[in-house]
C-alpha cells in the first residue's frame, strides 16, 4: 500500500509546486498510486486547505491536518462510492482529526488540598470590591470642570509633582494647589464615593 506524503513543508505558500501532497511510489517501480486521487488532490487542494485552516489557527498547523485527513482519504479511496461527494469526505476526516487532536491536548484537573492562587489581593481586599471603588472614583473625577480634572488626573494617575503640574498646565504652583485642594473636597463629598466606601 502506498501513504501519501508531503513534498514541502510549506507547500501552500510557494505557488511554483502545483500539489500539497504526491503519493509514494513501492521501490522496485510498482506504482499502485491512484492517479485520480493524485488529479483530486492537485485540483481542490486550496479549497480544502481553507477549510483546515477555518480549523485551526496556525497555518502550519492547517497544512498538517489536511495531510492527515488526505493520508485518511486515500487508505479509503477505493471504498469512497460517490466521487462527488469526496469534499464531504475530506472535510468531514478534517474535523474528525481535530476533534481528535483537541481530545488528545486535554489537560486533566486533579483536587488538591490548597488552592493554587491567593482568596484575595495581597492588601487583603477583595478585588472585585477595588474595581468598584476604582469606577466609582473615576466617575467622580469625570464630574469635576475640566481645569481641575486635568490637575487631579496630572497629580494622581500621572503622579507628577506640583511644580511639574504647573509647568505642564502653564499657571503657578499656588493655583494647582488650590485648585487641586477643591477638587479633592468635591470627590470627599461625592454621594457615590461615599456609598462605594
Amino acid at each position: 500500500m502506498t501513504t501519501p506524503v508531503c513534498t514541502s513543508a510549506s507547500a501552500a505558500a510557494a505557488p511554483a509546486r502545483q500539489t500539497l501532497c504526491e503519493p509514494r511510489l513501492r521501490p522496485g517501480g510498482g506504482n499502485t498510486a491512484y492517479p485520480s486521487f493524485a488529479s483530486y488532490v492537485r485540483a481542490r487542494q486550496s479549497a480544502l486547505l481553507r477549510a483546515a485552516r477555518s480549523l485551526t489557527a496556525d497555518p502550519c498547523d492547517a497544512e498538517d491536518l489536511l495531510q492527515t485527513a488526505l493520508a485518511k482519504t486515500y487508505v479509503a479511496w477505493e471504498r469512497i462510492e460517490d466521487q462527488r461527494a469526496l469534499d464531504g469526505y475530506v472535510r468531514r476526516a478534517l474535523l474528525n482529526t481535530r476533534t481528535s487532536q483537541w481530545r488528545k491536548r486535554r489537560v486533566d484537573e486533579f483536587a488538591c488540598d490548597e488552592l493554587p492562587e491567593p482568596r484575595h489581593a495581597p492588601g487583603g481586599e477583595d478585588p472585585a470590591e477595588r474595581q468598584v471603588l476604582h469606577d466609582a472614583m473615576w466617575r467622580a473625577v469625570t464630574k469635576l470642570p475640566a481645569r481641575q480634572r486635568a490637575m487631579v488626573v496630572l497629580r494622581y494617575y500621572e503622579d507628577l509633582s506640583e511644580a511639574q503640574t504647573a509647568e505642564v498646565l502653564g499657571v503657578s504652583v499656588g493655583t494647582v494647589k488650590s485648585a487641586v485642594s477643591r477638587a479633592l473636597g468635591k470627590l470627599r463629598e461625592d454621594p457615590e464615593l461615599t456609598l462605594a466606601r
